[in-house]
């Protein structure tokens, strides 16, 4: 299993390509659209409707991105599918969705975002949703997620679908809700060879650390989040082979 090649042939608009002023905002219909159009890679994140379904929305909770409140979890597709999204045309939109309007045009990064809380083992309902939505797809595609038990998961529910551990120096500022022992544990990235990995994404202001040069001296590629300037991605390029951008044209 080896992270497909055009996953390093064009950089990876972060959240989709995201402008709120443009009336796109991160993980909507009309970011993806316009990564699409601009030929750019996309990552997207997914989070589980209380049905069970993977639905793409970056956040556990709906307050900033739309005018409702609460968790996602908490709703089912049907009534997450019709929430209209702020300062953009569309409603969330279903994994199922998505990958009907991608059908293979450009690469798809997708996070499984983090349903433990505290990136322990309670997780399995999304991964196993996200590789059902996949079973049939047939463009590029890549799983990716902070937590390593998540990636465990997509082991077991799809073995032949790319995989990797987004990674980061783990700054308390920024991981409040970690206890000091899981923050020290997952910056040395521990779980890359225990889950089959082929790749990570690792926090860009942190790429010098020697665990990336242990994992890039194996042939896997470093990928990297996030960029937001030319001079970012210039510096980035010295380690990564590759950038998640927003912000600006990568």
């Amino acid at each position: 299993m080896m992270l497909p090649a055009s996953f390093l042939a064009r950089p990876i608009a972060h959240r989709a390509l995201h402008d709120r002023k443009a009336g796109r905002v991160e993980n909507s219909i009309a970011s993806i659209k316009a990564a699409i159009s601009a030929g750019y890679g996309i990552e997207i994140d997914v989070q589980l409707s209380s049905d069970g379904h993977a639905m793409v929305f970056h956040d556990d909770n709906l307050d900033r991105l739309t005018a409702e409140a609460g968790p996602v979890r908490a709703r089912n597709r049907a009534a997450l599918e019709q929430i209209a999204l702020k300062d953009d045309a569309g409603m969330i939109p279903a994994l199922d969705d998505v990958l009907t309007l991608v059908a293979g045009q450009v690469p798809l990064l997708i996070e499984i975002k983090d349903q433990d809380g505290k990136m322990g083992p309670d997780v399995g309902p999304l991964e196993e949703a996200t590789c059902k939505a996949l079973s049939h797809y047939k463009g590029d595609v890549a799983l990716m997620s902070f937590n390593p038990h998540s990636m465990a998961a997509c082991q077991t529910f799809a073995p032949d679908i790319a995989r990797g551990v987004v990674t980061s120096a783990y700054d308390p500022m920024f991981w409040p809700e970690l206890p000091p022992a899981i923050r020290d544990d997952l910056r040395e990235i521990p779980d890359y060879d225990r889950v089959g990995a082929c790749f990570i994404s690792h926090e860009a202001y942190d790429l010098d650390r020697p665990r990336v040069a242990e994992i890039k001296a194996t042939g896997a590629p470093i990928l990297c989040w996030t960029i937001r300037s030319a001079q970012e991605e210039a510096k980035a390029r010295l380690i990564a082979d590759n950038v998640t951008f927003e912000g600006y044209l990568a």
